[in-house]
């Protein structure tokens, strides 16, 4: 890696993007930074990083910038007034978490001003930047990802190209983020149904890590018939599945506990057993899913 490499500027402050900053500093990077409220970044200058003054002087002090912002709302709000001649020649190594679409934009948007977007999600909380067991998805061009792969692996040990489509990182990352939200919160009203019933999270914590277990294996053997097209009932029936839900239910409403989520399951289990899907498996709850709800 040459010098020019081992010199870095990171636009947004917040949790993600000081997680990453402190990382750098601690590879010897030197890094300057640029944030809306410039007193976040008071701890990492106080650490040898360069406060920019503005966006464009950021972009300005190095080839290779970081955008770790809200939205690309915030990235265009940011780099917007930037000169385009002052963009040229810039790698936008983007994490701000988007839509494939609106990565797609912001990969033309930069090309118009003559800079190049790798794409990127990072598969990791703040406290995971820079260990080597997380990963980021990136895709854009590969020859860009090539040369500064050994930056992208200092903010996450495994830096993963996916391919040159660039909205195919954002995809990959709603993917896993939609899987978070909803099991977060399928524990979340575990857990609110437990302490209506007297317990803890704790004391169901066994039983939440053996389900997290099983929901791994069972993804495994679904993905196979998935992709298939088999959704026999021989090892599972959807009619059976809705009656476990509405049991669910029942039991959270019983304990005074709010309902909406498990209200909502039951509602594509409803949708898939008026389709016609009562003795298929309830994995066909999967094509059922991928219309969009009458």
């Amino acid at each position: 890696m040459n010098n020019a490499q081992k010199s870095v500027t990171v636009i947004g402050l917040g949790p993600m993007g000081r997680a990453m900053v402190a990382a750098l500093l601690d590879r010897g990077y030197a890094v300057t930074v640029w944030n809306r409220t410039a007193s976040r970044a008071d701890e990492l200058v106080a650490r040898g990083a360069v406060l920019a003054p503005s966006p464009a002087a950021a972009v300005a002090a190095n080839e290779a910038v970081i955008l770790s912002l809200t939205d690309y709302v915030a990235v265009y709000d940011v780099l917007g007034p930037v000169p385009a001649a002052d963009l040229a020649g810039r790698v936008l190594v983007n994490l701000t978490s988007a839509t494939p679409e609106e990565a797609r934009a912001g990969a033309r948007w930069a090309a118009e001003r003559g800079a190049v977007q790798l794409t990127g999600g990072v598969n990791a909380p703040p406290a995971g930047v820079g260990e080597p067991d997380s990963s980021t998805y990136y895709s854009g061009p590969r020859e860009t990802f090539d040369q500064y792969r050994a930056l992208l692996e200092v903010l996450t040990g495994r830096a993963d190209h996916r391919g040159e489509d660039p909205g195919l990182a954002a995809l990959l990352y709603q993917i896993g983020v939609s899987m978070f939200w909803t099991s977060m919160l399928s524990y979340w009203q575990a857990v609110a149904l437990a302490r209506a019933n007297g317990l803890t999270a704790a004391d169901i914590l066994p039983d939440a890590r053996e389900t997290a277990d099983t929901l791994a294996q069972l993804s495994a053997f679904y993905a196979e018939r998935i992709d298939a097209g088999v959704h026999a009932g021989d090892v599972d029936r959807l009619a059976m599945g809705r009656a476990s839900v509405e049991h669910v239910v029942r039991t959270n409403a019983d304990a005074g506990v709010d309902t909406a989520l498990p209200a909502a399951v039951a509602d594509l289990f409803r949708r898939g057993m008026e389709a016609g899907h009562g003795e298929d498996s309830f994995s066909t709850l999967v094509e059922v899913m991928s219309k969009p709800a009458a």
